[in-house]
């Protein structure tokens, strides 16, 4: 199902979605990141600071509650999260592909209940790249594109003073029903015009990994290479490239207490980071990633190698944000192309 969309009546489309919470980019303090829609959408942004992952995979949540009164079995108390049907509007295309792979990550033999819980309930309504969205872009050299419709429920593509709206999934369509009439049959013109506008986009330049097909390969055969060390020599171990990273999934569960008297506490999962350097500290005190190369490695490997491996697909959507917002300049591009290089 194809429509158009003038403008003008974004703001009345986002009004007709009465049952569901809305959330758009809005710039705030230098940041572009999604929000509460309270006003006037405009959907010109460049990609936000954080993907919209945290909507299904919030940084931190509670799983159960536990009290413990004396003499009695302790009573535990789940706290699946109960939310409101959620559409985000202006999600890029590197950010649907990636909640794909986060979904495969949280069906994986075992479904994550409190995942999915939020999940079913997220709607995205992407908004394609007629230009790359940020300059590290790099999409087309890991399988995506600035027009992939992959991970997302309604694709709106600019054309000038409106947009094509499409429908890819079932919730799309249901989004698209809620604006009524302020949606209009899209003619052949529009058509041949969304082609073009597409066609055009995916020949922007952006950045490559040169050999992606090589890469697990290669990625494995340099699992001992001294380059890791070098390529990682400037890490301070911040971690900002995978809590902005949009399929990073990695977590730690702890138990915190909430109160003495009778003894109260929570189980919480809140988002772990390879790049920390007590990611893999063992309680012996070893650490088999004590440096910053392993930790590198890692990560390079995770998207390039060990994703692949067990889904059959790399991991890295090519939204660039680890490489824009590095405070060292660590490139993942440059990573991959000199150890595919390096390797031979």
């Amino acid at each position: 199902m194809e429509k158009i969309l003038d403008k003008k009546q974004v703001d009345g489309w986002i009004a007709a979605l009465s049952d569901w919470e809305v959330f758009a980019p809005a710039l705030q303090d230098g940041i572009w990141a999604y929000r509460p829609v309270s006003g006037a959408v405009q959907l010109a942004h460049p990609n936000t600071k954080q993907p919209p992952k945290g909507f299904s995979f919030p940084q931190r949540e509670v799983f159960f509650s536990v009290e413990q009164i004396k003499g009695e079995p302790p009573k535990l108390t789940q706290k699946l999260p109960h939310i409101k049907h959620q559409a985000i509007f202006g999600v890029r295309p590197c950010d649907g592909r990636g909640a794909v792979r986060m979904d495969k990550v949280f069906s994986d033999n075992v479904e994550d209940p409190y995942y999915w819980e939020r999940r079913k309930k997220v709607a995205y309504v992407g908004l394609a790249c007629n230009k790359p969205a940020g300059s590290d872009c790099f999409c087309l050299s890991v399988g995506g594109s600035p027009v992939s419709t992959d991970g997302l429920d309604v694709m709106l593509t600019d054309l000038g003073d409106r947009y094509s709206v499409a429908a890819i999934t079932k919730t799309g369509k249901a989004l698209m029903a809620a604006a009524g009439d302020l949606l209009t049959d899209a003619s052949d013109a529009d058509r041949k015009q969304v082609k073009k506008v597409h066609a055009e986009a995916v020949a922007q330049p952006q950045r490559a990994v040169s050999d992606v097909a090589a890469a697990p390969a290669k990625l494995k055969a340099s699992f001992d290479s001294p380059l890791w060390e070098e390529l990682a020599r400037a890490c301070i171990g911040c971690g900002i490239c995978t809590f902005l990273c949009p399929t990073c999934h990695c977590f730690d569960i702890n138990d915190e207490q909430t109160g003495s008297s009778p003894l109260k506490g929570n189980r919480v999962r809140t988002w772990d980071n390879c790049q920390f350097p007590d990611f893999t500290m063992h309680t012996s005190g070893h650490n088999p990633r004590e440096g910053t190369g392993a930790r590198l490695r890692q990560r390079v490997s995770h998207k390039f190698q060990y994703f692949h491996d067990n889904f059959g697909m790399i991991q890295c959507t090519g939204c660039g944000r680890c490489v824009s917002e590095c405070p060292v300049g660590i490139d993942i591009v440059s990573v991959v192309n000199k150890v595919v290089e390096h390797a031979g």
